[in-house]
């Protein structure tokens, strides 16, 4: 059934006494989802990533994966799926991976019945999120498709982030808890846009803003980019589900699956991936560097790389670049 603007429709599962890592029971836990093509026989799942929602998450559903049955899964933490914005008592502060694959493994197996997919593809979280599926249910899948993305959140990406969440709970507007507005309470209009304003630089590369890509979006100028951008593009969300999403991906970390935890070398994680993986890392990505998807790469024992040559960087992989998306077609055709 289409939604307004033949949108597929939002639907929801919901899972009773749902137990995350940090020990927090929820009397019942929601999971959003999409379910498009449900009559095709090949099964393709895509999870949303950081600031995505179900409806803006690349699909791919027009392009190389319009064969195939496409269920697009929101993170916890995105708003749609369980979050600090709807739920009360959600663990927002330590949310994690597992959780979030748990959940899905559940969804997908109890409420679609499914024993196995075809495909995952997965961009930035979504990619993170991929990697721990191919470690908790190896042989779910047979293939995944990992773009713009890494096994573990580096340190240098860890304390990027720390730029944009200090600019945010630093505001003199920002209360933890208290920010929806079903509380009655305004949204910290002043740290969510600084929010934006520390985190946009980081979007694309140097090359991209020399070139004035941001035209081919439909802006005049930079000024006219920043003030919707990095400014009130952020005004849409909750102030604890991007915080809650961002500490997931900081703790991201697959070697925490194998035996030694954290402390294990990374190898130790990928080498036991048995699923046929495609890493599509982007050339100037500054959150995800290619170069660490090429050792990655090395690691997989069914592994391709193909980086993309873009100037876009981690945006490359978001779908707003019309030459990204062919090219991304064209090789994940070619992988399948």
């Amino acid at each position: 059934m289409a939604a307004t603007n033949d949108l597929p429709e939002v639907q929801y599962f919901d899972i009773p006494n749902f137990t995350f890592q940090d020990g927090t029971c929820l009397p019942i836990a929601r999971v959003a989802y999409l379910d498009i093509n449900p009559t095709l026989s090949k099964t393709a799942v895509i999870f949303t990533c950081f600031r995505g929602r179900l409806h803006s998450t690349l699909n791919l559903s027009k392009g190389v994966l319009h064969d195939h049955r496409i269920i697009v899964i929101a993170l916890f933490g995105n708003g749609e799926s369980s979050s600090p914005s709807n739920m009360p008592d959600f663990p927002g502060a330590r949310l994690e991976y597992q959780d979030c694959v748990h959940a899905q493994h559940t969804l997908l197996t109890n409420k679609i019945g499914l024993a196995s997919v075809d495909i995952m593809v997965g961009f930035s979280m979504g990619g993170q999120c991929t990697y721990h599926w191919l470690l908790m249910y190896p042989d779910f899948m047979s293939t995944a498709v990992i773009i713009c993305s890494s096994a573990r959140t580096s340190r240098h990406n860890h304390q990027f982030l720390e730029g944009p969440k200090a600019a945010l709970v630093s505001s003199v507007d920002y209360i933890q808890g208290n920010t929806a507005s079903s509380l009655g309470a305004s949204k910290p209009e002043i740290g969510l846009k600084a929010f934006g304003k520390a985190y946009s630089a980081w979007l694309t590369s140097a090359e991209w803003f020399d070139q004035e890509l941001y035209q081919k979006l439909g802006y005049e100028s930079l000024e006219s980019w920043d003030k919707e951008v990095a400014g009130t593009n952020y005004l849409s969300w909750h102030a604890d589900d991007l915080l809650a999403k961002l500490g997931m991906w900081q703790r991201g970390d697959l070697t925490r699956l194998v035996s030694g935890g954290a402390g294990s070398l990374i190898e130790d994680a990928l080498s036991n991936i048995k699923a046929r993986v495609l890493l599509m890392p982007c050339r100037t990505d500054q959150y995800f560097r290619w170069e660490v998807s090429e050792k990655e790469c090395k690691l997989i024992p069914k592994a391709e790389l193909k980086v993309i040559p873009s100037v876009w960087g981690h945006l490359a992989g978001s779908g707003l670049s019309k030459e990204d998306n062919q090219w991304m077609d064209k090789m994940i055709t070619g992988f399948l």
